[in-house]
């Protein structure tokens, strides 16, 4: 129960926050109600479609095709993989999250994660597609031009960044959460 409480202590506390608001004001605690109430509604649209594909992946790529083409030692293979997956992604940042854990558990270098991240929020097709069509071929590409090799960089800088210690702890966190 203790470690249940303390896994949602943040929404524990967030709701004793909202009741809080209410008790001062009404509309304003209503207001967070209802818009806390559309949010988990979005959420519930979105997280389903994404977990059975997750799930589909996980068991129809094998952790060894993983490692060899997104593994530590995948080079720009496993970068370009890495862009491309974020591209195709579909939904907001919060889907990619669940799909960051499997590629994790799949033995995926931590640079090329920190790259798929960093592609679902810039350059997915979506996106790069209504810019086109709203702002022009000379912004999109220019934005492409700096976005691209900015999440590349800052993937290998996480990486060199971090301890292995601390990547050691992620990747065996993200196996607890089988």
């Amino acid at each position: 129960m203790k470690r249940l409480i303390k896994r949602y202590s943040f929404f524990l506390y967030a709701l004793l926050a909202a009741v809080a608001i209410t008790a001062l004001n009404r509309e304003i605690g209503f207001k967070t109600f209802a818009l806390a109430g559309a949010s988990f509604k979005q959420m519930l649209a979105v997280l389903p479609p994404i977990m059975l594909l997750l799930g589909l992946m996980d068991v129809w790529i094998p952790r060894e095709k993983m490692i060899k083409y997104m593994g530590d030692n995948s080079g720009l293979i496993g970068i370009f993989l890495a862009i491309l997956i974020g591209s195709i992604a579909a939904g907001p940042m919060y889907a990619a999250f669940p799909f960051t854990a499997v590629l994790l558990r799949k033995g995926v270098k931590f640079s090329n994660i920190i790259t798929f991240m960093g592609a679902w929020c810039v350059t997915k097709i979506p996106t790069v597609m209504f810019e086109l069509a709203a702002l022009g071929y000379r912004f999109t590409f220019v934005r492409l031009l700096i976005n691209i090799p900015g999440i590349i960089i800052m993937g290998l800088m996480v990486q060199w960044l971090l301890k292995e210690e601390q990547l050691r702890e992620i990747y065996s966190s993200a196996e607890g959460m089988e």
